[in-house]
């Protein structure tokens, strides 16, 4: 048979585009395509399992815009599927005067974006959290904890239960396009398999560019990735703190800092660092893929990336190899914790995005051929906002009329 729409990419982002394809036409025959034997093996898998309020983004944006949306999507979707999240809410916590001034001016950004937040002393501070040391901070009560995992399982059944075809353990090894259609050839248990569908839609996150060069889509991004390195705290100090607790970051740079994050099994863990990952899909502490290097080092961005951000690099593998570095910046706020209160915990991948020029990519990147979407970049927390993300895709599909 023909398919009208191949989807290839069991994360979230690609279950959530599947699931709400298949709602809007359910006489459709839609094919998903994962190649490992579960569902969100890769990035949504290994995150931090927030759902994230959006405090850091431009107010208007189109993250900005999302990440409220799929706050309130995501909530919705575990209430009517079952699946448990505790609206613990976020504190981000001043701890010198420069952090005392962003923090401020972080707290006008919040208010633009109609985010529900309140500012808090240090008398506050030390009652809402009494491990926590800080000058006051910024409480963001639209911040939750899930397993995005859960989230994406029960979204498949919803899938599967409205007649979408989902199909675990078909690695795409091949593509190729006619006028009429395209071709997807899986390998599945060891043999080769072919569909064919009418339109494809790639969500395939650290393979985003080997996907489309698959098809010779001309492009000129490559996927770099990122590891985003975390410990867990021993069992003793799951009740160390009460919220999730963040630095107030540098606004050149809001996602890097080291984070207190309680997680929906009850375990705290602290994270993550950002280092140069060496291989994609490499959860470990030591992690080398040959061809994954040669994809970077061959590529005139990522020594752009390096040169650029060499500081905050240098810093970031500093205390990569060196606990008591990374320990330090924890400490600021939660002095109690010690080198041998880290234990090891996975990593996460972030495939970011990466132009020839060396800028890197923090909003929606696509690729297009004239029977396929590419989705090479979605803006950040997807997971978060996977639910409107999804939904932005579909109108694009739908737009093009194929």
């Amino acid at each position: 048979m023909t398919y009208d729409y191949i989807i290839i990419g069991g994360g979230i982002v690609g279950i959530s585009t599947a699931w709400q394809l298949k709602q809007r036409f359910p006489e459709k025959n839609i094919l998903l395509l994962e190649k490992e034997s579960v569902y969100s093996r890769h990035q949504t898998g290994h995150n931090s399992g927030v759902i994230h309020a959006g405090v850091y983004y431009a107010p208007g944006s189109l993250k900005s815009k999302f990440c409220k949306a799929g706050v309130a999507a995501t909530m919705a979707f575990c209430d009517e599927n079952d699946v448990s999240y505790e609206r613990c809410g976020k504190l981000l916590v001043a701890t010198n005067e420069l952090e005392v001034e962003r923090m401020h001016a972080l707290f006008e950004r919040c208010q633009e974006n109609e985010i529900d937040v309140e500012l808090v002393g240090a008398k506050q501070l030390k009652s809402r959290e009494p491990n926590i040391v800080g000058l006051g901070g910024i409480f963001v009560k639209d911040t939750a904890i899930v397993n995005f995992q859960q989230v994406t399982t029960k979204m498949v059944d919803r899938f599967i239960e409205v007649g979408g075809d989902a199909r675990l353990n078909h690695k795409v090894v091949g593509l190729s396009e006619s006028a009429d259609d395209v071709s997807v050839v899986a390998l599945h248990n060891g043999k080769k398999v072919t569909f064919k569908g009418r339109f494809l839609i790639a969500c395939t996150g650290l393979m985003a560019d080997r996907t489309t060069r698959m098809l010779g889509i001309p492009t000129n991004f490559r996927i770099i990735p990122f590891r985003g390195e975390y410990y867990q705290l021993a069992a003793k100090y799951n009740q160390i703190v009460n919220h999730l607790i963040y630095p107030i970051p540098d606004p050149d740079l809001p996602f890097l800092g080291v984070h207190l994050t309680r997680m929906i099994d009850g375990s705290v863990t602290v994270g993550p660092n950002a280092v140069l990952g060496w291989k994609r899909e490499g959860y470990g502490r030591i992690n080398i893929n040959i061809r994954d290097v040669w994809d970077m080092v061959t590529f005139g961005g990522f020594w752009r990336v390096l040169k650029s951000h060499i500081k905050s690099g240098l810093m970031e593998t500093k205390n990569s190899l060196w606990k008591p570095g990374y320990l330090k910046l924890v400490q600021k706020y939660c002095p109690q914790l010690q080198v041998s209160d880290l234990r090891p915990y996975p990593s996460g991948v972030r495939a970011q995005a990466v132009m020839k020029d060396g800028s890197l990519v923090h909003d929606f990147l696509f690729a297009e051929s004239p029977r396929s979407l590419h989705v090479c970049n979605a803006p950040s927390p997807a997971a978060t906002s996977a639910i409107p993300i999804g939904g932005y895709i579909c109108d694009k599909v739908i737009a093009r009329n194929v």
